[in-house]
C-alpha cells in the first residue's frame, strides 16, 4: 500500500508541474495527501467506487450528488504489479483534464513502483541481515528461523559458501556495489547484507564447487572493473549451523590475504592464520581437518616419514615394513587428506598438523 509520506511526495511533485489539485487516496477512500490540506484524512466516496470497480471515475456536475463531499474531477486506480494499491484524483472539469490525468496516473504509478520496489528490497535485505546474525550464533536452526529463510527464498541446501568484503556504508559507491552483487546472483539462493562496521557478507547455498567457483570469479571480475574490492572466500560447510565458521574463515582470508587480489581463499592463508590466531579453536579445526581420517597407524607412519627426512628406505626400516607397504600408506594418506606427503608444501601442512596436535 501507499504510505502517507509517499503520497505527500507524489502530490508535491505533480502539483509543481501541473498547477492542479491532486489527491492520493487509500483503497478504503481515506485521503492520504492533497493540495487542499483540509481534505486530508477525510473519506473520498469516489475513491471507494474506483477501488471497487478498479476503473476510472469521472465526477461531473451531473453525478456529483452521488458522491457527497467530492469535487468534479477524474479519479483513477493506481496499480503496482497488477495489484490495486491506491487511487489518485485530479480536481477540475473532466473534459479539460482528461489528457493530463492520464499523464499523472502514469507518473504516479512510476513513482509508486520505484518506491515500493526500493522498500521491498530494503525489507528483504534487513531480514537477511537479521537471519545472518542468528546464523552467526552457531546455534541449532529453530523453526522461526527456517520460516524466515523460506520467506526470503533461501534454501537450506548444502553446500554453503560464505564470502566477506569491506565496503564503507557511507561511500558513494556503496549502494551500487550491493545492488550489483544482488543483481548478478539474483537467480541463486543467497543472503547479502551488512554485518559489522564495514563488513558485508555473501552466503550462497546449493551450488556445486565448480559452478560456485565460476560464478565468484565472474562476480569478482565484474566488481573490480569499477571498484577496488577484494573478496575473502571461506571454507565450504555442510550445514547452516557451521555458517559462523565459514564466515570466520572468509574474514581471515580477507584479513591476511593479498589485498590486491580480487579473490582470496582461506586455503591460501590458513597456515599463516594459525600463527596469528590466539584461539585454540583455530588450531583444533586445522588439525582435525587434516588428520581426522587418519588412524593411529597412518599418523605414526606420517610421523616416522618426516623424522626420516622423507627417505623411504630409512622410514620403512624404522617401521619394520616393506617399502611397497610404506608407499601404499603414503598414497592412502594423500587420498584421505588431499595432501601429498611427497609434495614439499603439502608435507609442511601435514607436519604442522602433527606438531599442533601434540
Amino acid at each position: 500500500m501507499i504510505t502517507k509520506q509517499l503520497a505527500e511526495q507524489i502530490v508535491q511533485q505533480t502539483m509543481l508541474r501541473l498547477h492542479r489539485n491532486i489527491n492520493i487516496m487509500q483503497t478504503n477512500g481515506v485521503i492520504l495527501a492533497s493540495g487542499d490540506k483540509m481534505r486530508v484524512n477525510r473519506i473520498h466516496e469516489g475513491a471507494i467506487e474506483v477501488a471497487r470497480t478498479k476503473s476510472p471515475l469521472w465526477i461531473t456536475k451531473d453525478n456529483n450528488h452521488l458522491f457527497p463531499r467530492t469535487k468534479p474531477g477524474i479519479n483513477l486506480p493506481i496499480f503496482f504489479q497488477e495489484d490495486l494499491v491506491g487511487v489518485m484524483g485530479v480536481t477540475g472539469e473532466p473534459q479539460e483534464i482528461e489528457e493530463i490525468s492520464k499523464l499523472v496516473q502514469l507518473t504516479t504509478e512510476m513513482m509508486v513502483h520505484q518506491a515500493l520496489i526500493v522498500s521491498e528490497r530494503e525489507w528483504k535485505r534487513k531480514i537477511q541481515e537479521l537471519v545472518f546474525e542468528e546464523l552467526m550464533s552457531g546455534q541449532p536452526i529453530q523453526k522461526y528461523l527456517q520460516e524466515r529463510l523460506n520467506k526470503i527464498g533461501f534454501q537450506n541446501k548444502a553446500p554453503f559458501y560464505a564470502m566477506m568484503l569491506e565496503v564503507d556504508p557511507e561511500s558513494s559507491s556503496y549502494q551500487n556495489i550491493i545492488e550489483e552483487i544482488e543483481f548478478y546472483l539474483e537467480t541463486d539462493s543467497i543472503l547479502v547484507g551488512h554485518y559489522q562496521a564495514s563488513e558485508h557478507f555473501i552466503l550462497i547455498s546449493g551450488l556445486d564447487q565448480e559452478t560456485f567457483s565460476r560464478k565468484v570469479s565472474l562476480l569478482a571480475d565484474k566488481l573490480t572493473k569499477y571498484y577496488s574490492i577484494s573478496l575473502g572466500l571461506g571454507r565450504e560447510v555442510a550445514n547452516l549451523e557451521q555458517v559462523h565458521y565459514a564466515y570466520h574463515t572468509a574474514k581471515l582470508a580477507h584479513q591476511y590475504g593479498n589485498p590486491n587480489k580480487p579473490i582470496v581463499s582461506f586455503e591460501e592463508v590458513e597456515i599463516y592464520s594459525l600463527f596469528k590466531s590466539k584461539e585454540a579453536f583455530e588450531i583444533q579445526t586445522y588439525t582435525e581437518r587434516l588428520l581426522q581420517h587418519l588412524d593411529s597407524k597412518l599418523q605414526l607412519t606420517l610421523q616416522k616419514y618426516f623424522e626420516s627426512n622423507l627417505q623411504l628406505g630409512i622410514c620403512a626400516e624404522d617401521l619394520g615394513i616393506h617399502r611397497h607397504t610404506l608407499t601404499y600408506r603414503l598414497n592412502k594418506i594423500a587420498h584421505l587428506t588431499g595432501y601429498n606427503p611427497n609434495n614439499f608444501q603439502d608435507a609442511i601442512a601435514l607436519q604442522l598438523a602433527l606438531l599442533l596436535k601434540d
